[in-house]
């Protein structure tokens, strides 16, 4: 398998010889490559996305939701094929994958209706006679940076909001999944989408984020992706006075008070935290237990990391895949030593499993000090922290201690705490009593290093429109 560039409507292998490779995580053996766009192929769908957003906003709001809702049609009938690809390129189990894929069409349709509803306003003007209006409009071609964790589900946010909007999209997808994003593509081509309107590339990210984002036909860059990266695409953004939506790394606090049920909690935050191998942006990591209830709960947490079948993401049972890449083996198993060496207690895991493929054990770790470095880098892997706190004040200092704040989650019995946790987590989303977090409807991102903006929700249209004020008397 190749996968291919698709610019100004067409599917090629690019300009240029170069390829990367694309592994299976579950046993490390190459299964495809991937086309690397060159310099050429990305002027060419700078200049597609040119002259196709100049058609695409023309286009009416309904027309454009017609298509977008047959391209969601189009993704649910190929669910299994695309939880397929998503399992086989990526690693994660293939009942998450089908989660993955069947939430990707119910983004594209939510994103359908809610281009609809694009609604300007009229302001009672001063003058007699005289109309004032605010009008939304696309903000423009976007150039959009989609990370390997999901790839269906964090591309298909990026493009489904552009694409409603009325903007046209350059999506860099990643390297180590290619054939999802090509699937989710051609989705969208078959429903209709017009030639240039939304383009795919794949590539050394640093060449093309350095040609796409300075070019004056970008107009908006959207990127999730970590927190130097971010950092790094947001000043390149700046120096040409792009828009930016930014969801970057997160390091998600789980506080349990002492009134809850903590062996409801600990199996709802095991199953929350060895999701996809604890590699999401909001996997809980910092579990913080009220003192009477840590032992407990993290004896229980232990038990029911143990427990996980770990293997292959198409084998039938496998709860836990491995992880997605060598990298991530070698960068989690240094954060583990590295807290155990400062007195961290290793309650499970904290190993590889076997030299074929990129397993690594669910690991719980209790008591970790604040100088460990697992206590102040997302790990990004199946790593949970359980540490005690005794007051509800040290809690939410703990919880805001970092300089990042994407997702959140705190436990209590009480409407009280409960009220002081959502007022006082410093964090762009809080869920209280559930797992709450990433549904279409609902605005996704963070605050602090974490990034700024939302995708989801009415907030993540409104990123890619821009206003307009009228006056005429």
């Amino acid at each position: 398998m190749t996968a291919s560039l698709f610019i100004d409507g067409a599917w090629s292998a690019g300009s240029g010889a170069r390829r990367g490779t694309v592994v299976d995580p579950a046993t490390g053996a190459a299964i495809g490559e991937v086309a690397f766009a060159e310099a050429a192929d990305l002027d060419r769908a700078l200049t597609a996305a040119e002259r196709g957003f100049r058609a695409w906003r023309k286009v009416s709001a309904y027309e454009r939701s017609r298509i977008l809702r047959k391209a969601a049609d189009l993704v649910r009938q190929r669910a299994e094929t695309l939880a397929e690809a998503i399992t086989r390129e990526q690693g994660k189990p293939l009942a998450e994958a089908r989660m993955e894929a069947g939430a990707a069409a119910d983004v594209i349709d939510w994103y359908a209706e809610e281009g609809r509803r694009a609604y300007g306003r009229v302001i009672p003007a001063r003058i007699p006679g005289a109309r004032q209006v605010a009008l939304s409009e696309p903000v423009g071609p976007v150039a959009a940076f989609s990370p390997w964790n999901f790839p269906v589900g964090q591309l298909v946010r990026k493009v489904a909001a552009a694409l409603a909007a009325g903007c046209s999209i350059i999506a860099k997808a990643p390297e180590e999944t290619p054939s999802c994003a090509m699937a989710l593509a051609r989705c969208f081509e078959e429903a209709g989408v017009p030639a240039g309107v939304l383009n795919l590339v794949f590539g050394v990210p640093a060449e093309i984020s350095a040609h796409l984002i300075p070019s004056p036909v970008i107009r908006k860059v959207s990127f999730t992706g970590s927190v130097p990266v971010g950092r790094h695409l947001a000043a390149l953004a700046g120096q040409h006075l792009k828009r930016t939506t930014m969801e970057l790394g997160g390091h998600a606090p789980f506080i349990v008070c002492d009134d809850v049920d903590v062996e409801a909690v600990a199996r709802l935050g095991a199953g929350i935290k060895f999701r996809n191998a604890g590699q999401i942006c909001t996997s809980p990591t910092r579990f913080l237990v009220q003192a009477p209830m840590q032992e407990r709960f993290a004896e229980l947490f232990a038990g029911l990391a143990e427990g996980l079948a770990v293997g292959a993401g198409a084998a039938e049972g496998t709860q836990m895949g491995p992880l997605a890449h060598a990298r991530r083996i070698d960068a989690v198993d240094g954060l583990v030593r590295d807290a155990t060496e400062k007195g961290a207690r290793l309650l499970t895991g904290g190993r590889r499993i076997g030299n074929q493929g990129f397993f690594y054990a669910p690991t719980v770790l209790a008591d970790v000090p604040a100088s460990a470095r697992i206590m102040n880098e997302e790990p990004f892997g199946p790593v949970a922290i359980v540490n005690r706190f005794e007051t509800l004040d040290e809690a939410i200092a703990e919880a805001n201690r970092l300089p990042v704040g994407l997702g959140s989650y705190a436990f209590t019995g009480s409407t009280a705490q409960a009220g002081r946790l959502a007022d006082e987590i410093e964090a762009g989303m809080v869920s209280i009593n559930h797992f709450g977090l990433a549904a279409p409807e609902t605005p996704f991102g963070g605050i602090k290093d974490s990034g700024h903006g939302s995708e989801g929700g009415s907030e993540g249209l409104q990123a890619y429109l821009a206003t307009k004020f009228v006056s005429q008397a």
